[in-house]
């Protein structure tokens, strides 16, 4: 039988960069579902698709094909057959990704495939509705979080890194209107499980939260 570890939270929270490492550390597959949803969300902008039109947002979906493979076990987002795992991190396409998240199409789509993965693999998922929808059987469900200056603080250094031009009180809005959104959307809104462990990395290192997960996992796995 299969083992499966959810990890949920706000955006900015830093759940992709632990997932991966604690991943890597139990051994376990890496899902990310929040890329998967990215690369949709870019192939419905490249389309100019209205979203709110169900039948146009029906026949787009119908002919974008998302992919995930794994190169030197690291995670390779096909939309289509062109790697767009570089393409999908950008500002517009999170935006585009946080308004069509809750879109029942969309959702249908790409849950089929989640569940089937975590069914045959060890697998760690990290996301918003992970524990609460898509993987409501999991093992081991962790709501992870930190304040909106910590998180607009991390956004920030990383844009900058890319040498993007960015506002540091923009992005702490930002986020804090897709807070608003993802909790507040009629579709699988993001909330806390209610068996779900919850980590605040407000003031904790990276190294630190992993390390607390691959604890709570070989626990449970023990």
């Amino acid at each position: 039988m299969s083992f499966n570890i959810a990890i949920d939270g706000p955006a900015g929270a830093g759940k992709s960069t632990i997932a991966k490492r604690a991943a890597r550390e139990l051994s376990f597959i890496y899902v990310d579902t929040g890329a998967m949803y990215r690369a949709i969300a870019l192939g419905l902008m490249r389309s100019g698709t209205d979203i709110e039109d169900e039948e146009a947002l029906r026949q787009a979906l119908e002919q974008t094909d998302v992919t995930i493979s794994y190169e030197n076990g690291v995670q390779q987002v096909w939309l289509n057959g062109q790697n767009v795992s570089d393409m999908i991190r950008t500002e517009a396409v999170s935006s585009m990704t946080s308004a069509i998240a809750a879109k029942p199409q969309v959702r249908a789509k790409l849950t089929g495939l989640q569940r089937g993965l975590a069914e045959r693999e060890n697998v760690l998922m990290d996301g918003r509705d992970i524990g609460t929808m898509i993987l409501p059987h999991a093992q081991l469900k962790i709501y992870l979080t930190a304040s909106v200056q910590t998180r607009a603080g991390r956004r920030y250094r990383e844009l900058a890194e890319r040498g993007e031009q960015c506002s540091l009180e923009e992005i702490a809005r930002e986020i804090e209107t897709r807070d608003y959104r993802d909790m507040h959307r009629e579709t699988a809104p993001l909330k806390q499980a209610e068996d779900a462990v919850l980590i605040d990395s407000s003031e904790m290192t990276i190294e630190e939260v992993t390390d607390r997960i691959v604890q709570l996992a070989r626990m449970r796995m023990a």
